[in-house]
């Protein structure tokens, strides 16, 4: 169904002022001032005036078969449903595995991202786990990269009690093995590690930038996991490296925007910072004595709870919408994502003004998902 947007305050995440959009399949068709003229069979007017239209959130570390299991079977999080997502404006994500690479498997992932886009939203995926040597689902990294259109990098672990302790020539070796087959394949490819909180991750990393490989295929996560972990990162992104702030796990700051706007006040290069959830990550709580006292699934609103948050700090929205929309799409080299554009997906939230309001409305490529904060449309095994 076609669909003309009228009257919206229109954020590609750049600010262009009240405009319509025309969505036709699952693509924006057209911006412009005034689009009454437009007649389609079955064209159906939504009535945007004072609302604000931002592009589809994009969130590159999401555990979408579950993370945890770490205290045994029944401590494994549940898959994620596509309702959770559309209910905080995520229209993309990239599955990743955790901690368990044993119960759960590069090929439950693959499945996973494939039946999340057959029900309406993108999905993409990164091979293995935390482990070297990787977990391939054809064998090898080239060959995931280079037959399997979903994946985009390979997921590793550094600086964690948990991980692999390579060495720079062992990394090194991986990394070679991305780019060639990235290459001949058409995409970026990289490295998207997990950092822990074990010192000396940045210093490999670094090694391996200085003796000249390009910084490109290297993503650094959670690095606001430790306050002198921020610091390590500010050296990489100024180095022209992506870093990634994460909006929903752990954090040694009070909040995740105390982070970014260091990150700011730093002069990072701001087309350097994304941030994502690490939604379906177990979260273990813990009593006054420091003691686990149990487990809880973590959410998927991260990024949206933090871009709130960032607006509501007097950030302007173009300034925070781009670490969940444009510089996500631009680090994961998907083009015709993260910006509201003619040619680009329909991927787009209608919010309440300032952009820290309510979420009102959201499509995904193309078709409908939310309207006035009703859900439209729910996963296979969800009822609506």
């Amino acid at each position: 169904m076609p669909y003309l947007i009228k009257g919206a305050n229109v954020f590609t995440p750049k600010f262009l002022g009240k405009k319509d959009v025309l969505i036709l399949e699952e693509k924006i068709a057209a911006i412009e001032d005034d689009l009454s003229q437009v007649s389609l069979p079955n064209l159906e007017v939504i009535e945007a005036k004072g609302l604000n239209l931002t592009p589809g959130f994009m969130d590159q570390h999401v555990h979408i078969t579950g993370g945890g299991g770490e205290g045994g079977p029944e401590t494994r999080c549940p898959e994620l449903q596509i309702s959770e997502l559309i209910l905080c404006g995520t229209t993309s994500v990239v599955g990743v595995l955790g901690t368990d690479g044993l119960s759960r498997t590069p090929s439950s992932v693959l499945a996973k991202s494939r039946a999340l886009k057959r029900e309406g939203i993108s999905a993409w995926m990164h091979t293995s786990s935390y482990l070297l040597p990787p977990q391939t689902l054809t064998g090898s990294v080239k060959g995931d990269l280079y037959c399997v259109p979903e994946v985009l990098g390979v997921k590793i672990a550094l600086g964690d009690h948990r991980s692999s302790f390579p060495t720079a020539e062992k990394l090194l070796e991986v990394l070679t093995d991305i780019r060639v087959s990235a290459m001949l394949a058409g995409k970026i490819g990289f490295l998207h590690i997990h950092l822990g909180d074990v010192p000396g991750a940045f210093n490999l990393l670094e090694e391996i930038v200085d003796r000249g490989f390009p910084i490109k295929h290297i993503r650094p996560m959670h690095v606001a996991r430790k306050k002198w972990l921020l610091q390590d990162a500010i050296g990489f992104a100024r180095k022209g490296g992506f870093i990634d702030v994460t909006s929903g796990g752990i954090c040694d700051f009070s909040s995740p925007a105390d982070a970014v706007e260091i990150l700011f006040d730093e002069k990072v290069p701001p087309h350097l910072l994304t941030m994502s959830t690490d939604g379906h990550g177990s979260k273990p709580r813990f009593n006054e004595n420091g003691e686990l006292i149990g487990l809880r699934c973590g959410g998927v609103t991260g990024n949206l709870d933090i871009v709130r948050e960032l607006i509501g700090r007097g950030h302007a929205p173009e300034k925070i919408l781009p670490l969940v929309t444009s510089n996500v799409a631009d680090a994961l080299g998907l083009g015709g994502k993260g910006k509201i554009s003619a040619g680009f997906d329909a991927d787009i939230c209608f919010f309440d003004t300032d952009c820290d309001g309510k979420l009102r409305s959201v499509f995904a490529r193309g078709k409908q998902h939310l309207s006035e904060g009703k859900l439209l449309k729910k996963g296979t095994f969800e009822e609506l």
